[in-house]
């Protein structure tokens, strides 16, 4: 078995090679609307990431205008040359509680309540081997972000307890982020049929006053769809693969198993309000998680389904964050 394009790819440098650079992919006319949606009772518990949704549009691949081509139309650090760019939106929510819910006067060692709601507006470009993205993110944190609606309405709906200590969370603040990621995808020659083994290196950066941090992480599949994205969508900081996909027009699917590491510079839901006074608990600088899952490639959409581990996020947290995520997207 031999793996393409090359041994330099696999170095996972953040600049891409002239090697990488020749192989352009093809231009898509289709955009993709993901759906995608996490929830720890996916995995058996009720803490700490509870639960997100993000539902994200990527557009068809397209020339962009000339004040914008000089990113994606040559090496950088960001985006692969020669690639096929994208622009995309997104609208999300993410929500934090501590471990006892039925605390009216959360334990002030465990993580904070918090909420997060943001739209996002993202430019994309790809390769056959390579993709890159910047993503700005606005929205807010605290109770204007309806995470205790959310999650107590859900609650009500599957006769689960409500939580009770979310006149605790975090105190609203308006809140940015500056996401910027690579991924390189190396497929093996098929080693039985149409099956193939691949890799998925990454790097993703993120800077604001929600969160800030910087981390490398490695994506192995198996399956006989593997060109068909860069890994199934996600929501951040976990390792997030391409909200589009181009399908090759049959049933496909591949399994995969992917870890990362994060070095945290900040994060609100742990650190607590920026200029207010809020609850908040000592974070870890280092972060590691574990993810496995499948993805079904159908020639109208994309299922996929991923369960994560993620160690200790906080210095007095006992218990490892775990969770379940599907989603769903179609092509337009």
């Amino acid at each position: 078995m031999r793996l393409r394009p090359g041994p330099a790819v696999m170095a996972v440098a953040l600049a891409s090679t002239p090697t990488l650079a020749q192989e352009r992919a093809p231009g898509d006319h289709y955009g993709t609307f993901a759906f995608t949606y996490e929830n720890d009772l996916l995995a058996g518990t009720d803490r700490f990431y509870t639960s997100g949704f993000q539902l994200a549009w990527r557009s068809s691949s397209y020339d962009p205008p000339s004040w914008l081509s000089f990113l994606t139309d040559r090496p950088s650090l960001l985006f692969p040359e020669g690639g096929a760019p994208r622009w995309g939106l997104s609208f999300g929510q993410n929500i934090f509680t501590p471990a006892d819910t039925q605390r009216r006067n959360p334990d002030p060692l465990d993580r904070p309540y918090a909420g997060w709601l943001y739209g996002g507006i993202s430019i994309n470009s790809a390769t056959a081997t390579s993709y890159g993205s910047i993503e700005l993110q606005i929205g807010v944190v605290g109770p204007s972000a309806l995470g205790e609606e959310t999650q107590n309405n859900v609650h009500d709906l599957l006769n689960i307890d409500r939580a009770l200590g979310w006149d605790y969370q975090l105190k609203d603040e308006p809140g940015i982020n500056l996401v910027l990621a690579r991924q390189w995808r190396v497929n093996s020659d098929p080693v039985w049929r149409d099956v193939s083994f691949g890799v998925v290196p990454s790097v993703t950066a993120s800077l604001g006053n929600v969160q800030t941090y910087a981390s490398a992480g490695l994506m192995l599949r198996f399956g006989n769809e593997l060109d068909a994205d860069f890994g199934p969508p996600r929501m951040r900081p976990s390792i997030a693969g391409s909200a589009f996909y181009q399908p090759d027009g049959r049933w496909g699917w591949y399994v995969f198993a992917a870890g990362e590491t994060r070095v945290v510079g900040h994060d609100i839901f742990l650190d607590g309000n920026t200029w207010r006074e809020s609850r908040s608990v000592d974070r870890e600088p280092v972060v590691a998680e574990g993810s496995l899952g499948v993805a079904i490639i159908m020639p109208f959409a994309r299922l996929t389904m991923t369960y994560t581990a993620r160690s200790r996020e906080f210095e007095t947290q006992r218990e490892t964050a775990q969770y379940g995520s599907a989603s769903l997207s179609f092509r337009f």
